[in-house]
């Protein structure tokens, strides 16, 4: 394949992300200690509590602190929410933000091996000053051409990225772990897409992967991207 413009993603295809939230989450499960509903089945009204939230107020570690507050509101209505509660739920969102950036196996030879060929992209969404230190401590920022933070991935969000970058459509891929929002957007937008899946992508960037499609692929692990471009 000739010279192409590579967006990539950043949580959970450049490094790890939804791992933390993950942690956060046992660790509220095993605090709340519901009498009556299973571990999954909290999860489950944390996820909707977490879909309404960021949905109105974005993403990130206080979203997502704020959703568990929620939780416990709804799930122990018969004990109000103390503040010896919020300095406890305030301790699993540390988990998420009191943490060193862990790099996926393969991404920094992989990056380096492409740009020598293509041009590369970075767009993320989430809160823009934790993506940004994110970005920053990585080390991987010089390798990209250009990089967008935003809100919210959708349709949208790619038609001004690549009006913002002057990307050719025709020549672009977009890679990621997110059918919801790095792949199935992208494809809308005129793009193709590489899904590089990862174990633990958020319930709520799940949906129906591309059945037949001609500027999709999957590939694992990251690395062998270089046997695509």
């Amino acid at each position: 394949m000739g010279p192409c413009d590579l967006i990539f993603d950043a949580d959970d295809t450049l490094w790890e992300e939804t791992l933390f939230f993950v942690r956060a989450t046992d660790a509220f499960v095993d605090y709340l200690d519901h009498p009556t509903l299973s571990p999954d089945e909290v999860r489950r009204i944390l996820d909707d509590i977490e879909r309404d939230n960021s949905a109105a107020h974005g993403y990130g570690a206080a979203v997502f602190e704020q959703s568990l507050v929620e939780c416990l509101e709804r799930l122990r209505p018969e004990a109000p929410v103390t503040d010896a509660d919020r300095e406890v739920l305030r301790s699993f969102r540390e988990i998420i933000t009191d943490r060193r950036l862990e790099l996926i196996a393969g991404v920094e030879e992989t990056l380096h091996a492409l740009v020598g060929r293509h041009r590369l992209f970075l767009l993320t969404k989430g809160h823009e000053g934790m993506q940004r230190r994110k970005i920053e401590e990585s080390g991987l920022a010089p390798l990209f051409a250009g990089i967008g933070i935003v809100p919210e991935k959708d349709r949208r969000a790619y038609d001004d990225f690549a009006a913002a970058e002057g990307l050719d459509r025709a020549a672009t891929w977009m890679i990621g772990n997110s059918p919801k929002s790095d792949i199935l957007p992208a494809l809308k937008a005129g793009m193709g897409a590489v899904f590089v899946p990862h174990p633990m992508t958020w319930t709520l960037e799940q949906d129906e992967l591309p059945a037949n499609h001609d500027r999709f692929h999957t590939v694992s692990p990251i690395g062998r991207l270089t046997e695509i471009f």
